[in-house]
């Protein structure tokens, strides 16, 4: 027997020093300022880690970053990884009183912004004792450090980020991901998939989202590149096509439409693509069939949450050009999963549960939610909430969520959230946020509010309410007003939002 754990540790920086020891010129990330080599990325990212323990950043203290996506977010990210620090991923689309929430809810030693975000944060009460503008003054301060590797001993169970949920409560969770989490997150997506140093990755949804974190540097620990953009731009990704061999195009909800009609417009001579497309079960069959015969590749039949990576149930890809007669998905060969009732019992095939899943790919908990994390990790397993049916032959087909999450274009939308605003306006008497199916978006948030007796206002008036409070995307496409009396409730008092939606969808 070995002694200690240390032989058999293995870290998020240590996967970047093999690849600078081994590739060292060969190019890591590209934005629209240029391309940094494996070496040259290394040689700041020890700047940045020096930088940061300059500011009292040590072990375990989290590093709050709200910018869009641009080469310093994964600098920053790796940074951390040398010290055993973690990066809070702050969504810049939430509303002040939520970011506010974000941040205060990890205590960050120090908050990197960049100049474009800054106004959001010199609004609220952040709390934290040291800001640093990335624009303004990084790179002077990368300038001034040494540039020698920190060589400090990080735990693989020592949190590396923290990405942002929405809580069925209302304020946003913290997930936290670990070195090895993130590790084997980028294992699994090289196994299942084939993708290796010689497929780039296009980040081009924000870095504060799983997609674009996770990849992005699993990309970094395989070798290959990462091409960074800020936003999606169907012209700006058709170039990119041409031009780099990419393993996985993330498509989601809401930008396939326009993906579609930029492919047809520019006509790419599309270099390769191992995979395309997201969450399959929320966009239309014919769009499934169209994106996959202009890419040239299939649709990745995935199902994964922050928590988990892929690894769930994400391992079919749908042929390309074909309308997809089922979206049966298969479990992932790295984790192990069972589908239970409400007592946690295994239900038997063709009926269904709530997926519950053991793995390396997991994440640590919540930041601060011991009851939350009791609660989700009963029994030694972790439960996501969402419901599938397991077939005979061992597919798994997804039914519904527990926890009735609405997803709108890649955002996750827990209708307590609106609702919870809703319930704040001193006209309303009650409220009810259900999703209705939408072409462009897969899903979206609409409100169906009773008034107080005697109150008046109008859609707008609440609208208008909402806005001031909820990110936009959280922000109902539509409200309706009915009678208090007409919701349908539970023999507990709750409003059924599944009778909701077959009742007035409708209207």
């Amino acid at each position: 027997m070995g002694d200690g754990i240390g032989a058999y540790s293995l870290t998020v920086a240590d996967l970047l020093r093999k690849q600078v020891a081994v590739r060292a010129e060969s190019t890591a990330v590209e934005d629209a300022r240029g391309a940094l080599s494996y070496r040259a990325l290394d040689q700041r990212v020890n700047r940045l880690a020096h930088v940061l323990a300059g500011h009292g950043v040590a072990m375990g203290d989290r590093v709050a970053l709200l910018s869009e996506n641009r080469r310093e977010y994964l600098e920053i990210q790796l940074a951390a990884a040398k010290l055993g620090a973690i990066v809070a991923c702050l969504n810049w689309r939430l509303a002040d009183a939520e970011m506010t929430h974000c941040v205060r809810l990890v205590s960050p030693r120090v908050v990197l912004v960049s100049a474009h975000h800054a106004p959001m944060l010199a609004r609220i009460d952040h709390g934290a004792p040291q800001v640093i503008d990335i624009d303004a003054r990084y790179e002077a301060l990368l300038a001034a450090a040494p540039e020698s590797d920190p060589q400090i001993d990080v735990d693989p169970e020592q949190g590396l980020v923290i990405l942002y949920t929405s809580g069925t409560t209302g304020d946003p969770k913290g997930a936290v991901i670990s070195h090895r989490a993130m590790i084997a997150r980028a294992m699994c997506f090289s196994a299942e998939f084939g993708i290796g140093a010689d497929r780039n990755y296009l980040a081009w949804s924000p870095l504060f989202h799983m997609a674009a974190t996770d990849f992005s540097l699993a990309t970094l620990m395989l070798g290959g590149k990462v091409v960074i953009h800020d936003g999606f731009d169907a012209d700006g990704l058709c170039a990119v096509l041409e031009r780099e061999p990419i393993g996985w195009l993330v498509a989601m909800p809401g930008m396939i439409e326009q993906l579609i009609d930029g492919l047809k417009r520019n006509r790419p001579r599309i270099r390769s693509v191992r995979m395309v497309g997201a969450m399959a079960d929320l966009v239309p069959l014919q769009q499934i069939a169209e994106l996959t015969r202009l890419i040239g590749a299939p649709y990745l039949n995935s199902f994964g949450a922050t928590e988990t990576g892929l690894a769930p149930a994400s391992g079919v890809l749908l042929a390309p050009g074909v309308v997809p007669d089922s979206l049966a998905k298969r479990e992932s060969g790295f984790c192990r999963i069972r589908l239970v009732d409400a007592d946690g019992r295994d239900v038997p095939v063709g009926v269904p549960g709530e997926l519950a899943i053991r793995g390396p790919t997991l994440f640590s908990g919540y930041w601060d939610a011991p009851e939350v994390n009791a609660l989700d990790f009963r029994g030694g397993w972790f439960h996501m909430g969402d419901l599938f049916v397991r077939q005979a032959d061992g597919s798994l087909n997804f039914v519904d969520r527990a926890k009735y999450l609405i997803k709108s274009g890649g955002e996750n939308i827990y209708p307590a959230e609106i609702e919870r605003v809703l319930l704040a306006h001193e006209v309303v008497l009650d409220a009810a946020v259900v999703r209705r199916s939408d072409t462009h978006w897969g899903e979206v948030p609409v409100a169906f509010v009773a008034l107080k007796p005697g109150a008046a206002t109008d859609a707008q008036a609440l609208l208008q309410w909402c806005r001031a409070q909820l990110a936009s995307y959280k922000v109902p496409k539509d409200i309706r007003f009915v009678d208090a009396a007409a919701f349908p409730r539970s023999s507990t008092g709750k409003i059924q939002r599944h009778e909701i939606e077959c009742q007035w969808a409708s209207l």
